[in-house]
């Protein structure tokens, strides 16, 4: 006879222990009320024990089977949670849905083995298995916890390498969808279908819900997220804030939509909008100062970050994270204030603005090094930016871009160049690195190496729509290879829909190509979207070109007003001897 194995002896003592302590328990007086007696009688007891003790000892396998058929024996759901977890745990994924299925099989009506099903087919990616668990989940799942559950699924499956395999096996389960469910189903759907590349479809979906739940914010939100690539989508949100224009939240998501879009001037308009209805609030002011700085707008810069810092100057009674973000805005409000001060040549209020910022951030160390370059004092400002010898890599980075940007600024584009190299040799396949690399090879006038750098960032980020752009833009400006720049062009338009100075460089190909009518359309869009002065310049050439001067003095002269020092203006004026009005 074999001796028993030490996890026997062990339950084997444990059984006895609790035979010892019932038989205490029957000389005992007896109790006020009857005891509930378990269902569990001693073979289960035994075969949940050994597993246990299986599981203890490491033995998760084991473990698993053991307990897996105590589960399916006895249908009890905690016990198939924990078998469940047990292989979870074990990263034991194929077994893990074994034992969700078997719960599923066992207690049909269950529908967190259901939801445990589909959360497991997600997690191993087999989402064309997913229908058959998900349609039985929203069948028996209590009815005001379906539309969580359909709302969920974009979330479980945003990891998926295969999001069309996604869209193509949920859709048909959302589409049969009906009555208070429709709308969740409809958002995932459009969300999958984002996910999946098929923003038309999205698109369509988001009409067919916003058209369902007037006042829906899921509508919203899907409308802005397709804004970049649908510009149809952009129609649903001014359309809502038209009828309620007291949605805020929504202008604000619009707003910082447009900034991503590069239209700055739109977004202004907004954050206006906003701080006339809000006054109290400091963020829309201070997203509006950053606006106008950005479109070198200093007076007007400055005005709506002083509004913002007064309201940020209020006492705060929130929380700690409430304090901190007051802190961190007027850190930021100062430092856009200095900016804006050294753009109306005021370095000494500049200085003084910089005196309120603490701390040693790239960002204060590039504006302190701005100002003592105005100053004369080139060789200290580079210094301020070099990065530390124990840097981490994204500290150096960022420090080589700063000084790369401090020289640029001040012409010497050989200069910059050198630091960008030494960037590149460090960073070797970082796209922002070699593009601006790239850039600078133009300015010195390499154009071979340049476009051999801008074709090595494509080919590192084919969606790196700047690179596109840069290209195409440079030889239609040395009026080479048209027909090639063009189709750049539009590649780089595909990539970011409406970004004005991509439309620009297509309205510029389209002068070239002595397209005017087409030219002069491009170059309006582009310098409605942002009224920047290279753009201004461009756009009042092909208005010169075209016989209409009056108009073209008045955009250069709007031009030279913002920015007197703009290159492209100034060179555009030269050339055609024109003195704006």
């Amino acid at each position: 006879m074999p001796f028993p194995t030490r996890r026997v002896i062990a339950a084997a003592a444990l059984l006895a222990a609790l035979h010892a302590h019932a038989q205490e328990a029957e000389v005992a007086p007896a109790p006020a009320e009857p005891p509930t007696n378990s269902a569990m009688d001693a073979p289960l007891f035994y075969q949940l024990l050994i597993g246990e003790l299986e599981l203890q000892s490491g033995q998760a396998g084991v473990a698993f089977q053991v307990l897996l058929d105590a589960a399916r024996r006895t249908g009890d759901e905690e016990l198939f949670k924990r078998v469940v977890n047990i292989a979870v745990q074990a990263r034991a994924g194929d077994q893990a849905l074994m034992a969700a299925r078997t719960w599923a099989e066992t207690v049909p009506t269950s529908s967190e083995a259901l939801q445990n099903c589909v959360q497991l087919l997600a997690v191993l990616n087999k989402p064309a298995e997913v229908p058959t668990p998900l349609a039985a989940l929203l069948r028996v799942a209590p009815v005001p916890q379906r539309p969580g559950l359909v709302l969920a699924l974009p979330r479980l499956f945003q990891r998926s390498p295969d999001p069309k395999a996604v869209l193509t096996a949920l859709a048909p389960v959302l589409q049969v969808q009906t009555g208070p469910l429709k709308p969740a189903a409809l958002y995932t759907e459009a969300r999958l279908s984002i996910n999946a590349g098929q923003n038309g479809r999205a698109l369509a979906l988001t009409r067919e819900l916003n058209q369902l739940t007037p006042d829906s914010d899921d509508a919203m939100q899907l409308a802005i997220d397709l804004m970049p690539s649908e510009p149809k989508a952009e129609a649903l949100i001014t359309e809502r804030l038209q009828q309620k224009p007291e949605q805020h939240a929504l202008r604000q998501a619009y707003a910082r939509a447009l900034i991503l879009g590069q239209r700055p001037a739109e977004a202004a308009r907004e954050f206006r909008v906003l701080t006339e209805a809000t006054p109290d609030n400091p963020a829309p002011w201070l997203a509006l100062g950053a606006i106008e700085l950005e479109l070198k707008h200093p007076a007007a810069a400055e005005t709506a970050l002083r509004e913002g810092l007064k309201r940020l100057d209020t006492p705060a009674s929130g929380s700690d994270g409430e304090i901190k973000s007051r802190a961190d805005g007027r850190q930021q409000a100062w430092l856009m204030l200095s900016q804006a001060a050294e753009q109306r040549g005021d370095l000494k209020a500049a200085e003084a603005a910089l005196q309120k910022v603490d701390g040693n951030s790239i960002e204060l160390r590039y504006r302190r090094a701005s100002l003592l370059a105005r100053q004369g004092k080139l060789a200290d400002a580079r210094k301020l930016l070099q990065p530390a010898a124990d840097a981490s890599d994204s500290d150096a980075r960022a420090a080589l871009l700063s000084e790369a940007q401090l020289m640029r600024e001040q012409r010497d584009y050989t200069a910059s160049l050198s630091v960008l190299k030494a960037a590149t040799a460090r960073f070797p396949t970082d796209p922002d690195l070699i593009y601006e690399q790239a850039m600078m090879t133009e300015k010195v006038g390499k154009f071979e190496e340049m476009e051999a750098l801008l074709r090595k960032v494509i080919e590192i980020k084919p969606d790196y729509h700047h690179a596109y752009n840069a290209l195409g833009y440079s030889l239609a400006e040395r009026n080479q290879r048209l027909p090639e720049a063009k189709q750049l062009i539009e590649q780089a338009l595909k990539l970011a829909p409406n970004e004005p100075f991509i439309v620009d460089s297509l309205g510029w190909v389209e002068f070239r190509l002595g397209n005017l009518p087409e030219a002069t359309k491009l170059l309006r869009q582009a310098h409605t979207g942002r009224p920047d002065a290279e753009i201004a310049a461009h756009l009042g050439e092909v208005l010169w070109a075209s016989g209409a001067e009056d108009e073209a003095r008045r955009v250069f002269a709007e031009a030279a007003q913002r920015e007197p020092g703009n290159e492209a203006l100034r060179e555009t004026l030269d050339r055609l001897k024109v003195k704006p009005r």
